[in-house]
């Protein structure tokens, strides 16, 4: 039977495994879904349902669009399904001679849908999600394939790897961002960096470089690509992308973003079925099991690992 020790590189989900993404984004929405009275009593899996439909379209239509430009579009386009179903309900048509069309209220909006847009700043990564990278590695070559941009992944960056206290200054964040200049690699590989960074991942790649959003298998296999080339990961070993795969778990929350894709690939996976999550833990009828192992937290990995480390 396999074991968690068996393998050499973790790749991480990281918004919904490793940050809240669920509470952020929920928080985020309240000042639209109380705006109209279709979602004013929507609850907390309604509200994050509505604005994935959303997301997954524009996912869809804009793979190359970052992530920050999407969240501010998936915000004003559900903004105008809400008013357009309120409108409804109430048996009103659009004035558009008395609707707001100055310049001033048009830029109120735009900023209303910035403002939400940076919120992804300030999620907060779960209690247990620093120390247990940290743990782990100590064992592994730990990797990202993120559905984000750069920019804004260096707020998450920061906190995973110097706790959620940590102050984001100017100077500290630039530790944790992407080297758009002088990068002598194709990839970024944080831990490789000529500065006192804490980054605990080895490597990190996000839609922004690979042109694609989760489920798509585009990141999955531009990742494995660089673990069979790369000599920081397994590119010493003088394996093809297929062979890696062996060595390689995919570690999410999410069953159709990350363990599904994993699973099509041939990849192995280990399920963090975060308890809080109301949303990307159900799979469709049918689909069966995608993943190997299952723990509620990341810690509780942690002490599994240790428990294998321990029989040695």
């Amino acid at each position: 039977m396999a074991k968690l020790t068996d393998y050499e590189v973790l790749v991480f989900d990281v918004y919904g495994t490793l940050v809240d993404w669920e509470t952020g984004l929920y928080d985020a929405l309240q000042p639209l879904l109380t705006k109209y009275p279709v979602s004013a009593s929507w609850d907390r899996k309604e509200a994050l349902m509505a604005y994935m439909s959303v997301e997954r379209d524009l996912q869809a239509q804009y793979p190359d669009m970052l992530y920050f430009d999407l969240l501010l579009n998936v915000h004003k386009t559900l903004d105008q399904r809400l008013k357009s179903l309120s409108e409804q309900d109430a048996g009103e048509e659009t004035n558009t001679t008395e609707a707001a069309s100055t310049s001033e209220a048009i830029s109120t909006e735009d900023d209303t849908h910035t403002t939400f847009a940076t919120t992804i700043r300030q999620w907060r990564a779960f209690p247990d999600s620093t120390e247990a990278l940290r743990e782990l590695a100590n064992h592994f070559r730990l990797c990202v394939l993120s559905n984000v941009d750069y920019d804004s992944f260096r707020y998450a960056h920061a906190r995973l790897s110097e706790g959620h206290d940590v102050s984001l200054t100017p100077k500290k964040l630039s530790l944790y961002s992407y080297p758009r200049e002088n990068n002598p690699n194709r990839h970024w590989f944080p831990r490789s960096a000529p500065d006192d960074n804490k980054s605990p991942f080895t490597l990190v790649l996000t839609s922004e470089e690979v042109k694609a959003y989760k489920p798509s298998l585009v990141g999955f296999r531009a990742f494995l690509q660089c673990v069979c080339s790369d000599p920081r990961l397994l590119g010493e070993e003088g394996k093809s992308a297929e062979e890696v795969k062996e060595k390689v778990l995919v570690v999410a929350q999410s069953l159709p973003h990350d363990h599904v894709p994993a699973r099509e690939l041939g990849i192995k996976s280990v399920w963090i079925d975060r308890q809080s999550a109301v949303t990307c833990n159900e799979l469709p009828d049918g689909a069966g099991q995608k993943w190997t192992w299952r723990f509620e937290t990341l810690g509780e990995m942690v002490d599994a690992v240790k428990a294998e480390l321990a029989q040695r």
